[in-house]
């Protein structure tokens, strides 16, 4: 299976484009457009000009402002000495490699799931003779992705919020987060499926949380990190207006660490919700990491496979790692793995109505949201920041020692470890 490619050197120094942890999906080639996303610095006074003339996307106070601009617009604006430009590449992706023997349909039920209850939900309830879940009341999971098919039999009436962020007419869409990608309901079906009204569909972690679906991925499966960052601060704007409990869970990512997603987890982080984030697809190597995930105040997830080496799971190779010279600390630094989960051969729901196999960190990432839902569901009074050494607890239960990199202990491949129900 292919890996996630990691964004070169191009991107330092730029707004990013950032793209899905899913494995088989890579970046290509940057294509020329007659128009471009840039972000402008500068003065405040040089900015409120700027945003006279051209307009403005997302506003992030002294970190700039972004916006979309013609060519000759463009080159004018390289010419103002009193502002600072840079430019948002596009990064094109492949398609995620799926394993479905079913063809793909048009938003209609073909099939029916080969488990309600996959090896990866039976592998974090620590019970393989599981049938159902259940948990996660009165907690939101905010899914920033390439939108959810909210309709689907498996996740029909969890869908509390539909956006899109990533719509060139605004910044953002209320009402809508049309997935036709796939990978963004896979990814909220692990999180929270409920089965279904007919007791034929699969189940999620936390079947009784309610579902934030935030498009901010195009159906290729690429997006720009200004409305990455802005969607995370719309989060945590959300869930402070509704007094919310909110997990915000990103199977997304870049190699390079991008200042206005990094801003913008900081301040979610600081309004009192949860970040979790998928570890990247770029391991085994020492320091393959992936952001937001290496950030701090992210929960960094890796991806376990249904193999049993050295008497436990073991990390996948695809697996992105973290820095080694950490290891052992039980300490969450930049670009630490803090915590291990299923991630391949996922079977989950999709865009069609259907249900797709697919893997990655991408995969492993809502299964902590999912947990992160189910604990803080059982112990509302408790802050994000408790919630998060609860997950670290329950992961130090469950020590990683199969894989690349995995040792005893906190390690760079596995973290603190598998966190479970029980």
């Amino acid at each position: 299976m292919k890996k996630v490619k990691r964004l070169g050197s191009a991107l330092l120094g730029v707004l990013m484009v950032v793209s899905l942890f899913a494995t088989g999906a890579f970046a290509q080639g940057i294509d020329s457009k007659e128009t471009f996303r840039v972000i402008i610095k500068g003065p405040s006074g040089e900015r409120a000009k700027a945003k006279q003339t051209f307009g403005m996307r997302w506003d992030f106070g002294n970190e700039g402002f972004t916006t979309t601009v013609n060519s000759k617009q463009y080159q004018a604006l390289l010419k103002n000495k009193n502002l600072k430009i840079e430019r948002v590449p596009e990064v094109q992706l492949d398609k995620i490699e799926t394993r479905t023997k079913q063809k793909i349909g048009n938003a209609a039920i073909t099939s029916l799931p080969d488990d309600r209850t996959p090896w990866g939900i039976q592998a974090i309830y620590n019970d393989p003779y599981i049938s159902s879940t259940s948990g996660g009341a009165g907690i939101k999971i905010a899914v920033l992705d390439t939108g959810v098919y909210i309709n689907h039999y498996d996740l029909v009436g969890s869908g509390e919020q539909c956006k899109d962020f990533t719509q060139s007419s605004s910044s953002m869409v209320n009402g809508t987060c049309t997935d036709r990608n796939g990978h963004g309901t896979h990814v909220a079906g692990t999180a929270l499926a409920h089965g279904a009204s007919d007791g034929l569909g699969i189940y999620g972690v936390a079947p009784q949380a309610k579902l934030w679906a935030y498009k901010v991925l195009t159906d290729s499966g690429s997006g720009y990190s200004d409305d990455i960052a802005g969607a995370i601060r719309h989060a945590a704007d959300e869930a402070v207006r509704t007094g919310s409990k909110v997990i915000i869970s990103m199977s997304l990512g870049s190699s390079a660490k991008d200042s206005l997603i990094a801003s913008a987890v900081d301040y979610a982080y600081s309004k009192g919700t949860l970040i979790v984030a998928a570890a990247g697809n770029s391991g085994y190597a020492n320091n393959t990491i992936g952001y937001p995930g290496a950030l701090k105040n992210a929960v960094a997830v890796a991806a376990l496979e249904n193999v049993q080496q050295n008497g436990t799971y073991r990390v996948a190779n695809y697996s992105s790692r973290g820095n080694s010279a950490t290891d052992g600390d039980y300490i969450i630094q930049e670009r630490d793995i803090e915590i291990s989960a299923p991630g391949s051969n996922i079977q989950s729901t999709w865009y069609d109505g259907n249900y797709n196999t697919i893997s990655g960190t991408s995969m492993a990432t809502p299964h902590v949201s999912g947990l992160a839902a189910k604990i803080w569901s059982s112990n509302l009074s408790w802050t994000n920041t408790q919630l998060r050494t609860e997950l670290q607890r329950r992961a130090k239960l469950y020590d990683i020692k199969g894989g690349y990199g995995a040792a005893t202990g906190d390690d760079y491949a596995s973290g603190f470890g598998f966190a479970r129900v029980k």
